[in-house]
């Protein structure tokens, strides 16, 4: 089912017909989704939140309001981009600052819960969080998601790519990943598409069903399940694209063509850019403009992330997709199902 990496065509992958090569996709930028894709999830009608709570409003009473003398952001790895470091954000940092009148200070977390928990406790104002744990920051840290990057090609999010080995002739489709004798790597739990994505996404549409017909073992990251399975630890698993892209260019001992996919996705929404809801409207004003009204193309942040500018999301509608995954996997947001 290895299909010749010319013959790839995004529009139809046909995927219950062919195999390809990582390399295949990634030369045609089907890690990413279109902004006609964006704009579809911008544009559609949600009434309601479809699981959990909404978007907490701003406090009308002055005393709940927060006046923080810094702003702190933190960054946890991410299902877009991991790695990230302090001066990687100096050019948002600074617009930050230009528009708000406070400095920056950076604070970097190792884990979703830990990303999620410096915001609810106060310790981190703004914050890029991962696609799978937004809803736990909104229901848990009181986030307001309002900003998705963008790359130079307009350019957004992700897609979960179920992988293997690209000599592992005998998977070829997720429903190769429930015989006993292959051995799956996850992510971590609050992990879009390292865990909460494929839990629902193979029950539906392959009827296989993540930890009754196949063991999950969680890797800890997207880049561990990337050289896991290089390095044999597992023979398959499901990994967000562009972490895949990130680990591979990362590492000279890792090409694409080491990888196979059997499956992918239809695109996620990147992890967000969010500030906590009680900080007072000036401050949220200022964050907002200066990442919806800057450029960061040629900056260490656009050469890092990809991404050189932001345009706005709303929660309710962008992740709609994310949260009825979730409501699907019967997924509570509380701490113990963040995990740590």
């Amino acid at each position: 089912m290895l299909a010749d990496s010319g013959s790839f065509e995004p529009a139809s992958p046909a995927w219950e017909e062919n195999n390809y090569l990582s390399s295949a996709l990634v030369d045609a930028d089907y890690q990413r989704g279109s902004t006609v894709d964006l704009e579809n999830m911008r544009n559609r009608e949600v009434d309601e939140v479809p699981h959990g709570e909404p978007v907490r409003e701003t406090p009308d009473n002055e005393d709940e309001l927060l006046d923080p003398d810094t702003l702190v952001f933190t960054e946890s790895p991410s299902e877009d981009v991991q790695g990230r470091f302090e001066e990687d954000f100096q050019a948002v940092f600074d617009r930050i600052e230009e528009e708000t009148g406070k400095p920056v200070e950076f604070s970097k977390v190792n884990s979703y819960a830990a990303s999620v928990e410096a915001m609810r406790s106060e310790r981190a104002h703004i914050a890029n969080f991962s696609t799978g744990t937004t809803a736990f920051a909104v229901n848990l840290a009181g986030a307001v998601p309002f900003a998705a990057g963008l790359t130079p090609d307009k350019l957004f999010g992700y897609r979960l790519f179920a992988t293997t080995r690209a000599d592992a002739d005998d998977i070829q489709s997720v429903e190769d990943f429930a015989r006993d004798e292959v051995t799956v790597g996850h992510s971590e739990p609050a992990s879009n598409s390292g865990h909460q994505a494929p839990s629902a996404l193979f029950d539906q549409y392959f009827d296989v069903t993540a930890e009754e017909d196949y063991e999950v073992n969680f890797s800890g990251g997207h880049g561990n399940t990337t050289r896991g399975i290089a390095a044999g630890d597992y023979d398959a698993g499901p990994i967000c694209s562009t972490c895949m892209v990130d680990t591979v260019e990362a590492q000279s001992d890792l090409s694409f063509d080491d990888f196979k996919v059997v499956w992918a996705s239809a695109p996620f929404p990147n992890g967000p850019v969010a500030y906590r809801y009680n900080l007072k409207p000036e401050i949220q004003a200022g964050i907002e403009r200066a990442y919806l009204e800057s450029d960061f193309a040629g900056t260490a942040f656009q050469e890092r992330t990809g991404y050189d500018q932001f345009v706005p999301i709303d929660y309710r509608t962008v992740f709609k997709d994310i949260m009825i995954i979730q409501g699907y996997n019967g997924v509570e947001y509380t701490e113990s199902a963040l995990g740590s």
